[in-house]
């Protein structure tokens, strides 16, 4: 298709549907498009990739956020391609076909099995300046990928895999037992359905070789700490040319010595002197984009809060922001000068308040005096 459709309007919901609705869209429509019900058929067979990857989008969380926010453009950048054939959709939604079709949804006329490869873990560390505005993360992993010199055949160039002789491709064999016909794996391909007769020198047959990757993640804005991002077919290759695993990146948020984070709320603290308390002031505080001022009223007390909206950090659904809380915290001084002690004491005296008397022993300023 030469323009992507919305993935809402290709599954037929608002853009507030959940997963049981997203669910039960794609179910109605792969029950109508799978290819075994359309032989031949190129268009319902490109409705039902176009449809597959519209679920495998908004099915999942991380994605739909990007592609909420970005377009088609968003799960794209973090690494998401579609897929590359009906078989790659029959593995990623084997619980759904098998639930439609009592366990036969795999498409491809009695092949065998299709094997898939090993998942992998990755962490990325965030700082939170980078989670208020999204950021793309280059990773590099090491893993396995389909041997350049044979595509992931396992095959010698100019030779193919061929049909497995002893199952007839179907990967499974039958054995009669008294009046039972019993169902295994073909001890030969072992379950695939075809096998290599001259295997390719690079990968020893495999299909596989290790390699350093590199990749770039999309990371949405307003990711929470420990948020896992699945990365669909960036895991281990399989042997054989099979399905690839997945890649699942887990996103830690390094902590801030300015900011508490709640959420998509954040908190910080401001020092007031006993003046800016009692007599009110214009405060600088700390915000994501730098500091702001913030009035402080006269009479503020200790431990109260002011809150600015929509200074937090972006929701990740995209519903606005949060809210930045301010706590004031009064401060006092350790030491005094002369004149700021005697105007204290006057102020004291004025409220008709008891205090100490000035120690002729402790004050600094009596010891000055005297010398």
């Amino acid at each position: 298709m030469s323009e992507k459709r919305d993935y809402y309007e290709i599954l037929g919901v608002g853009r507030e549907a959940d997963g049981a609705e997203l669910k039960r869209a794609y179910r109605k429509l792969a029950l109508e498009l799978h290819p075994d019900r359309n032989p031949g058929d190129r268009e319902s067979e490109s409705r039902f990739k176009e449809a597959s990857e519209a679920y495998q989008v908004l099915s999942d969380p991380e994605k739909r956020a990007l592609y909420d926010r970005f377009g088609h453009d968003g799960p794209r950048g973090g690494g998401f391609g579609g897929f590359s054939n009906v078989g790659d959709i029959f593995s990623a939604f084997s619980d759904i076909f098998q639930d439609m079709f009592g366990g036969f949804g795999f498409s491809g006329g009695g092949g065998g099995r299709v094997a898939r490869g090993a998942d992998l873990e990755a962490h990325l560390e965030l700082t939170l300046a980078e989670v208020a505005k999204g950021a793309t993360k280059e990773l590099k992993i090491r893993r396995r990928v389909a041997c350049k010199d044979c595509g992931g055949s396992g095959a010698a160039p100019g030779s193919a895999r061929e049909r497995c002789q002893q199952c007839g491709g179907r990967g499974q064999v039958m054995h009669q037992q008294g009046f039972l016909m019993i169902q295994t794996t073909c001890p030969i391909c072992r379950g695939e359905g075809t096998m290599v007769r001259k295997p390719c020198p690079t990968c020893k047959g495999s299909g596989v070789t290790a390699a350093e990757d590199s990749l770039q993640v999309a990371i949405p804005a307003g990711v929470d700490d420990g948020t896992t991002l699945r990365i669909t077919g960036r895991g281990e290759a399989a042997p054989g040319g099979g399905q690839p695993g997945n890649l699942y990146v887990t996103v830690g948020v390094a902590s801030d010595p300015n900011f508490e984070r709640e959420g998509a709320d954040l908190h910080t603290l401001v020092a007031l002197s006993f003046p800016q308390a009692a007599l009110g002031a214009t405060v600088k505080a700390h915000a994501l984009d730098g500091d702001v001022d913030v009035s402080v009223p006269p009479g503020a007390q200790p431990g109260d809060t002011l809150s600015l909206r929509g200074r937090g950090l972006p929701r990740l659904q995209g519903r606005g922001s949060g809210d930045l809380f301010v706590h004031l915290k009064l401060v006092v001084p350790r030491t005094l000068s002369a004149k700021q002690e005697e105007s204290l004491r006057a102020f004291a005296a004025a409220g008709g308040d008891r205090i100490e008397p000035p120690s002729e022993k402790g004050s600094f300023w009596s010891k000055r005096k005297k010398r």
